[in-house]
């Protein structure tokens, strides 16, 4: 249950939503929302309110002097209760 949450998404937006009590995480591409609910619960021990899950698009980048693509992917936006807070992250 934990291997489907990847890790933590830590990025500008991320840390303003963190201010309202909704956290992101990168999660795998099969995951659902009861899925990633029950492994936000077994790794912190907090029930989420609500999961919304989102793709994440690949994106050609050029770097270098080479063209690549990034890989996209699924993200999961977690909402917790106000008096909840996931402190590891």
């Amino acid at each position: 249950m934990t291997n489907i949450i990847k890790n933590p998404r830590v990025t500008e937006k991320v840390s303003n939503l963190m201010e309202r009590n909704v956290y992101t995480f990168d999660v795998v591409t099969s995951a659902n929302k009861t899925q990633v609910a029950k492994a936000i619960f077994t790794l912190y021990k907090v029930k989420p309110v609500k999961v919304n899950i989102l793709k994440v698009k690949e994106k050609q980048v050029f770097m270098r002097g080479k063209e690549g693509v990034k890989k996209g992917g699924k993200k999961a936006l977690v909402y917790l209760k106000k008096e909840d807070k996931i402190s590891e992250i």
